[in-house]
C-alpha cells in the first residue's frame, strides 16, 4: 500500500466533472473549493462491498407511486472527526422481486420502478441534480399478454442508465447515506431493489473531511 501525498499535478488535472461528483457543494467560497482540490489523501483500505437493498412497492397491499427508503449505517467506516471518509468506486443494481428473480407484470401493461442513492433522507422522488443524490436509475417493462401475469416482453434502463461508475470515485462523508426507490402499478407483487458498492476507506485533513460532511448534509 503506498502512502503519502498525491503530487499536485494530479490533482491540478482533474477535469471539472470529476470535481463535481466529489465536491457536489455550495460553499460559495473560492478559496475553500481551491484548498478542496488540492487536499491530499493519505492511508486507503483494501476495497470491500456494502450492500443494501429496499421494497419500492409495486403491489396493492404496499403501495404503488409512493417514495420508499431505507438507511445505509457508514459508522464503522466514516467518522469526520476521526478524518475517516467513504470512497465509493462503483455501483451494481438490480430489480427482482422478494426471490430475487424477475417481477412479473400483471396483465398488459407498463411498469417502471426507481432507485436513488441520497447523501440526504427525502420525502419524495427528487431530480438526479439534487446534490444529495450520489446515484439514481430507472427500469421501465411491458407487457402485451393480457392473460394473467408473467414476465416483461420489453424492458428498457435508457432513461437513467444503472451501472454507476465512476474515474476517481465518490467520496462520502457523512455517517448514513439513503437508499430511495419508488414503483409503479400494475407489476405482480413488490419490487425490490439491491445495490452492491465497492467501496475503500480513506483519510483526509479532519477540516477537509468536516467540510465535506458539512456540504453533504
Amino acid at each position: 500500500m503506498w502512502v503519502g501525498r498525491i503530487p499536485m499535478l494530479a490533482m491540478t488535472s482533474v477535469r471539472p466533472s470529476h470535481i463535481h461528483q466529489d465536491f457536489l457543494v455550495s460553499w460559495g467560497s473560492v478559496p475553500l473549493l481551491a484548498s478542496f482540490c488540492s487536499l491530499s489523501l493519505m492511508a486507503k483500505s483494501d476495497s470491500f462491498f456494502i450492500r443494501a437493498n429496499l421494497n419500492c412497492g409495486g403491489s396493492t397491499a404496499t403501495g404503488f407511486n409512493t417514495y420508499m427508503e431505507n438507511p445505509i449505517d457508514l459508522g464503522a467506516y466514516v467518522d469526520a472527526l476521526g478524518k475517516s471518509v467513504l470512497r465509493i468506486h462503483n455501483i451494481a443494481v438490480s430489480f427482482t422481486d422478494d426471490r430475487g428473480t424477475s417481477v412479473e407484470i400483471t396483465g398488459a401493461g407498463d411498469c417502471a420502478a426507481q432507485f436513488w442513492l441520497f447523501t440526504q433522507s427525502q420525502t419524495a422522488a427528487v431530480l438526479p441534480s439534487n446534490k444529495a443524490c450520489i446515484a439514481s436509475g430507472t427500469v421501465i417493462a411491458s407487457r402485451d399478454n393480457t392473460s394473467g401475469n408473467g414476465i416483461a416482453a420489453r424492458c428498457y434502463d435508457q432513461f437513467d442508465n444503472l451501472p454507476q461508475l465512476w474515474t476517481n470515485g465518490y467520496l462520502i462523508a457523512v455517517d448514513t447515506m439513503y437508499l430511495g426507490g419508488q414503483a409503479s402499478e400494475l407489476w405482480e407483487g413488490d419490487v425490490y431493489v439491491s445495490v452492491t458498492m465497492e467501496c475503500t476507506v480513506e483519510t483526509m485533513t479532519q477540516a477537509a473531511a468536516m467540510a465535506l460532511a458539512l456540504s453533504q448534509q
